[in-house]
């Protein structure tokens, strides 16, 4: 799009224009407004250009050039340091060491969600068991002899360490801790843990409550507070207090 030079016939500053001509020999503010109003017409196309430019940046494409390498040093040092450097990390961008919350920081995250909240919880978990039943159920296993002492067949066995990273901070993502949590432990998943960051702003180290409290009801058997790249790390190769996952 390119900024046109002026008005068009039957354009929004155009309108403005005669609609002003009866007024601007009487008040000259009103001649001053329409000249502005105008020039912001001629500019808007350029505006428009220039967000449309921005928004069709890829939400993967970063402004940090060397996004990858920052990632990779962050997960090679939990890998090798453990806490120690999972707390460091949790440390710098989230203000607060990691924490495996206890009974009672889950008890306290359900006491301060509403009664509205909790039911929405177990509205959309209620949904989501049933349908991840059903899709359950459609996976058979097989066995058969196709001649004798040949068996062939597959069966579907459910992975035994599950991670489950539920986005948090500024846009924290409740419906991850359903559709993770909930339909590992449907699949028959033996351990199932789930972390999230905490809220930013305000005293460092804030449950985000709603969040925790979808992972518990969902099933979760250990909940973290950790967030970011450190998170993923202590998941995929534990630590000396976190124990390893098959899967993320």
């Amino acid at each position: 799009l390119k900024p046109a030079s002026g008005p068009k016939p039957g354009s929004l500053a155009a309108s403005v224009g005669r609609a002003c001509t009866h007024a601007r020999h009487a008040c000259p503010s009103v001649r001053a407004l329409e000249v502005m109003f105008a020039s912001r017409c001629v500019q808007a196309p350029r505006w428009i250009y220039r967000g449309a430019k921005s928004a069709a940046r890829s939400r993967s494409e970063s402004t940090i050039n060397n996004v990858s390498e920052i990632v990779t040093g962050i997960l090679q040092d939990v890998r090798q340091g453990g806490n120690a450097a999972l707390d460091k990390y949790c440390t710098k961008f989230d203000r607060v060491p990691h924490k495996r919350l206890a009974e009672t920081d889950v008890e306290g995250c359900l006491k301060k969600c509403s009664g509205q909240e909790i039911q929405d919880i177990k509205y959309a978990q209620t949904n989501i068991r049933r349908f991840a039943q059903l899709q359950r159920d459609s996976m058979k296993d097989v066995e058969v002899e196709t001649q004798p002492g040949v068996i062939l067949g597959h069966k579907h066995l459910p992975i035994k360490n599950v991670g489950c990273y539920v986005p948090g901070g500024k846009f924290p993502m409740i419906a991850s801790a359903h559709m993770s949590v909930l339909t590992s432990k449907v699949a028959g998943c033996d351990r199932v843990i789930a972390c999230t960051a905490p809220m930013p702003g305000g005293e460092p180290g804030r449950l985000p409550h709603t969040t925790i409290a979808a992972m518990h009801l969902a099933g979760a058997d250990e909940i973290y507070l950790m967030g970011g790249a450190q998170a993923i790390a202590a998941m995929a190769y534990g630590t000396e207090t976190i124990g390893a996952v098959d899967f993320i």
